[in-house]
């Protein structure tokens, strides 16, 4: 979203800011450090952390009346309503936002929230709104020369395309930004490209290519310390070994779809159905390979297993 990566550096003096501005009696003060604090916690994973915060400092940027503070905690809870499966909050949140951010004439965030609205168009089935609010957000990003805001859009545009069988067209609009985030060295968007690059794979039958990436986005998750991150890569590469040739016995790809469950489920955020769509195409391979109950047996193993025990055992491979 629009909101920036908090310096860890700056970590144990922003912790203790909202309790500063709070003896100063500076609310304001004291609802940017909160906020600050759960954009923080947004790139952490911590969902808990990102609830408290945003929820604290939204209710005191409403009471003073600052619609600039009320846009960046609706764009939170907004994003935390998406993550929970909410997506009628999420919905409402983002076009409040929207609304806000248009009054306010801040037209990069105009550009982040439209794209939030896409991403919400796309999980409730509406691929032709969808595409309208990423394509709208993409050129209010280029006509900003905003490369963050043009990235979130055009990754919007990238699934759409995915959702509606163009994988060329998703191709196309995914690899620039590998290489952007590569060049930049910003490992949760090298992880985040690389899973869609490595469904893309899938969808085309191509595991070597698919695990390749998937690989490469795992080893991204990982140094980005981010765990939702981390569980969609141990997911994309369960889904490159589903595929029909790829090396390795299915229940071994089974056991990882258990490992990422219990991950999410540890997170308070166990994927909702409407973004099951990749995990649910490649267990019904596994089940229908294995039968269900060695897919059962597999994905109960994986469960008790550790999330970075399951990431090294599947780590190593090249780049796709």
């Amino acid at each position: 979203g629009g909101a920036g990566v908090v310096d860890e550096r700056d970590a144990d003096v922003l912790d203790g800011l909202p309790a500063v501005f709070r003896g100063l009696g500076d609310r304001w003060g004291e609802a940017a450090a909160l906020s600050s604090l759960a954009t923080r916690a947004l790139y952490r994973g911590d969902l808990a952390e990102l609830r408290r915060n945003a929820e604290s400092a939204a209710r005191l940027f409403t009471e003073l009346g600052d619609q600039w503070g009320r846009l960046q905690s609706s764009e939170q809870l907004g994003i935390l309503a998406e993550i929970s499966g909410d997506h009628a909050a999420a919905a409402r949140l983002h076009e409040e936002g929207v609304h806000s951010a248009r009054e306010l004439e801040l037209w990069t965030q105009v550009s982040f929230r439209l794209s939030r609205q896409g991403r919400i168009a796309l999980l409730t089935g509406d691929t032709a709104l969808a595409a309208e609010l990423h394509e709208g957000a993409r050129r209010l990003a280029e006509e900003q020369s905003h490369r963050p805001a043009l990235q979130f859009a055009e990754i919007g545009l990238a699934l759409g395309a995915r959702q509606d069988g163009d994988l060329e067209g998703a191709e196309a609009r995914l690899r620039p930004w590998l290489e952007w985030n590569r060049r930049l060295g910003v490992d949760i968007g090298v992880a985040l490209v690389q899973a869609q690059l490595g469904y893309v794979a899938e969808l085309r039958g191509d595991a070597a290519l698919a695990q390749a990436r998937h690989r490469d986005g795992l080893a991204a998750a990982r140094r980005s310390g981010d765990p939702r991150a981390l569980a969609l890569a141990i997911e994309g590469l369960a889904g490159a070994g589903s595929v029909a040739g790829a090396p390795g016995d299915r229940s071994a790809a089974a056991e990882p779809f258990g490992t990422a469950a219990a991950l999410r489920e540890s997170l308070g955020t166990p994927l909702p159905p409407a973004e099951r769509y990749d995990v649910d195409r490649a267990t019904a391979r596994l089940r229908a390979a294995l039968g269900d109950d060695a897919f059962t047996a597999a994905f109960d193993r994986g469960r008790s297993r550790p999330p970075e025990d399951q990431a090294e055992r599947s780590s190593g491979g090249s780049r796709g």
